[in-house]
């Protein structure tokens, strides 16, 4: 069964990283969507805040492992739209390199707030992520196909996330602070670059 997913997963990776047939009009879309699956899944600094807020959200449990990656999706995606609006959010990268700091340590240090206040951290990191996504629109690209490449590409690494939980929860739970250390250090060595 592990082998049927794996290769399902190479196929959808390898479908989207084709480059379109320009015989007809329309290929934005595909050019779009393909741009929004690679977007996140190609910055270093998405791919650990991402993970890490599934990560965050497996180990806190319980609605947590819903709500914190849905906030953050949900308010991704109103964010997105801001960004290829044209308009500007200062500090973007900053704010990005912040969220893999403070999920880092919410991870390191078993932080396990309300559920709506790790659900509103999750959303306002997102903001900055879904900037800086919407902003890279590639001109003559479809925005509904590239924001539904990210959207996609950020539920996956939060589902990476949630996965590596339920493996560090239950058989190494101190390799799950010592990772969540790792990405505070990363943070701080993307906000240092």
């Amino acid at each position: 069964m592990r082998g049927t997913a794996e290769r399902a997963g190479l196929v959808v990776i390898a479908t989207a990283l084709a480059g379109p047939a320009l015989a007809h009009t329309g290929a934005g879309a595909v050019h779009g969507f393909g741009a929004g699956l690679l977007h996140p899944l190609f910055g270093v600094d998405h791919v650990l805040a991402m993970v890490a807020v599934g990560l965050w959200a497996g180990l806190t449990g319980g609605r947590a492992r819903f709500a914190y990656p849905l906030a953050f999706v949900g308010m991704m995606v109103l964010a997105g739209l801001w960004g290829m609006s044209g308009s500007s959010l200062p500090g973007v990268e900053i704010g990005i390199a912040v969220s893999v700091v403070v999920l880092g340590l919410a991870i390191a240090l078993r932080a396990t707030p309300p559920l709506a206040a790790g659900a509103a951290a999750c959303a306002i990191f997102a903001v900055f992520h879904g900037h800086a996504h919407g902003a890279e629109l590639p001109q003559g690209a479809s925005g509904l196909g590239y924001a539904l490449g990210f959207v996609l590409a950020t539920a996956a690494l939060h589902g990476a996330g949630l996965g590596l939980a339920g493996l560090l929860a239950a058989r190494a739970p101190l390799l799950a602070r010592v990772a969540g250390g790792g990405l505070a250090l990363a943070g701080v060595a993307i906000l240092a670059s």
